[in-house]
């Protein structure tokens, strides 16, 4: 009986033991809660106790912490609508506050702090024209506004270390892409009118040294043929006066087949010649 109850002080013991101590890791802050107001906060890391079923440690990772958002849509000065991406890096500064803000919950706190951030860049993005919010310096935009994102921050007990724009994009349904799309169709169509017309002249300029060659090349192979034709002439007058003189009567006879062959060429001509024709006189005579 007397071992039985040692045991039961023992177990009792330790179980108090272990609901009375709690280890803050390093990187980590502790908080103890005395039925359920705060009582300590700002624990450092270490084995540390507290009372047990009345008090109770709660532990925050205090490391840096990426806090993503949901793209935001600005206008900006010109009243050009951006779509906006971010993210911020931050971390637990005030225990207290984060506790009594968000109950502890690091998803609350980012739903409580997109809307602070949200606000700030809204101020800063609409001041600027979307050149300068493309082209300009980003970093001297988020300079300018994490003072007064942490003003907001520290009600949520976060401090706000940097402020990241991933991403401006055109929203796709917006005026200004169809604006851009509209200046790039009729730049690119100037273009090609250009080209068109850089072609054309060039092709008339082509056509037109290739129409002077083929004059050139025709008129010389014009004056070539005439030149041979001339002198095929004189060699066949040379010929001819060469055979008249040498036979006047084969020459004769010659000629006057040849004027017969041209007379007959088409195959339909008919000729009445006499009986005594000087042509048929040569069928009648041997020679």
């Amino acid at each position: 009986m007397r071992h039985s109850i040692w045991i039961a002080v023992a177990v009792a013991v330790l179980l108090g033991l272990m609901g009375s101590t709690y280890v803050v890791r390093e990187g980590q802050v502790g908080m103890v809660l005395n039925l359920g107001r705060v009582a300590r906060t700002g624990i450092g890391p270490g084995l540390h106790f507290k009372v047990p079923l009345v008090e109770t440690a709660l532990v925050f990772d205090r490391r840096l912490t990426v806090f993503n958002a949901e793209p935001e849509r600005y206008l900006t000065s010109e009243r050009k609508d951006v779509s906006v991406d971010f993210f911020t890096v931050g971390m637990i500064e005030d225990v207290r506050a984060f506790y009594r803000a968000t109950g502890g919950d690091e998803s609350l706190a980012v739903d409580r702090l997109a809307p602070i951030i949200k606000d700030s860049l809204r101020n800063e993005i609409n001041s600027r024209t979307l050149k300068e919010l493309v082209s300009g310096d980003r970093a001297e935009i988020i300079d300018r506004q994490l003072e007064s994102i942490n003003k907001g921050a520290s009600t949520v007990g976060v401090k706000i270390i940097d402020l990241r724009l991933k991403q401006i994009d055109l929203p796709t349904d917006s005026q200004v892409i169809q604006d851009v799309y509209r200046r790039m169709r009729a730049q690119r169509h100037q273009v090609a009118s250009r080209l068109r017309a850089e072609g054309a002249e060039q092709a008339q300029t082509i056509r037109a040294g290739a129409d002077k060659q083929q004059a050139v090349i025709v008129a010389e192979a014009e004056r070539d043929a005439q030149r041979l034709r001339g002198q095929g002439d004189a060699e066949a007058a040379a010929l001819y006066a060469r055979a008249a003189n040498k036979d006047p009567a084969f020459y004769a006879f010659q000629r006057s087949l040849e004027a017969y062959r041209e007379s007959f060429n088409d195959g339909q001509g008919v000729i009445m010649l006499e009986r005594n024709d000087d042509f048929l006189k040569y069928f009648g005579n041997d020679r």
